[in-house]
């Protein structure tokens, strides 16, 4: 089952032997709110990160290498998919964006040496506006 205002999009890559360019985000795009901050994620391989709700911040992610699993679950009350949980990967040769809408904790965790996420948030960071803790519905994170 999927999570009302979860969306992973699919991004253009435009090839070059040089390298690759990855295009994030632009204000055309519709998930875009504004922008707070951008953060580099490193997680290194079988380590979690989480559990993390943001209470009004969107969070707009993609792997800028390697890749991640999320695991998502919908803490609004008033959503119809309250409750819910689903997983998500995301990988650098595979070009996705996911855009997690607040209300909704997420961990990742990765199989590779070491990933790094993209996290674009649409208010600057503020430790007041998030909620983190290490166990979400019997999902513990040590």
């Amino acid at each position: 089952m999927k999570i009302i205002g979860l969306k992973k999009i699919s991004s253009k890559v435009f090839k070059n032997k040089k390298g690759d360019l990855f295009k994030f985000v632009s204000k055309k795009n519709t998930f875009f709110k504004s922008f707070g901050e951008v953060y580099f994620n490193e997680i290194k391989k079988n380590q979690t990160k989480g559990w993390i709700k943001h209470k009004k911040n969107q969070c707009i992610f993609s792997v800028a290498h390697g890749s991640i699993k999320f695991k998502l679950i919908d803490d609004r009350k008033k959503s119809k998919t309250y409750g819910q949980i689903v997983n998500v990967f995301l990988e650098k040769n595979n070009f996705n964006i996911l855009v997690i809408p607040a209300g909704i904790w997420f961990s990742f965790t990765t199989k590779k040496t070491k990933s790094i996420l993209v996290n674009l948030i649409n208010k600057v960071h503020s430790d007041n506006e998030v909620v983190k803790t290490n166990c979400v519905k019997n999902y513990f994170i040590k």
